[in-house]
């Protein structure tokens, strides 16, 4: 169980590094990052909500970490890491279900680079670690 905390903390670490860096300003094609219709983006994310994604993602990280190494968290601690641990992974499936249009395994529009990022890499992302918090959440001692 730790190999699979250490590898989600890594993991939600570096795209929380890329959502700074992003918000500071370091170019990235916003149309690989961000739903597009007609070769327009549905919505242009701004520094201050990038800035709060990367923190949400370090928070991610330290629930992980904190699964996978549940005697290093006080004892009184565990239940609320458990309960986080289940619904970030809820949240996470749910993101990987997607919603039906611009994003998840199920959505109608393709044909972008987002929507090719998003079936090869996001939405799998979503669904794998979703699935190994629920596992590390349902399975704390």
């Amino acid at each position: 169980m730790q190999i699979i905390s250490i590898a989600l903390t890594i993991a939600f670490a570096i795209i929380a590094v890329f959502h700074v860096l992003w918000a500071v300003g370091y170019k990235l094609d916003i149309r690989n990052m961000v739903p597009v219709v007609n070769g327009e983006p549905v919505f242009t994310p701004g520094p201050v909500g990038t800035v709060l994604v990367s923190i949400v993602l370090c928070g991610f990280a330290g629930v992980s970490l904190g699964l996978g190494f549940p005697d290093s968290v006080p004892v009184n601690y565990l239940p609320f890491l458990k309960i986080v641990g289940i619904a970030i992974g809820v949240i996470l499936l749910i993101r990987a279900i997607g919603d039906f249009k611009y994003a998840g395994f199920f959505k109608r529009i393709k044909g972008s680079n987002f929507a090719k990022y998003d079936s090869l890499l996001y939405s799998p992302f979503c669904l794998i670690s979703g699935g190994a918090l629920l596992y590390l959440a349902t399975n704390l001692t």
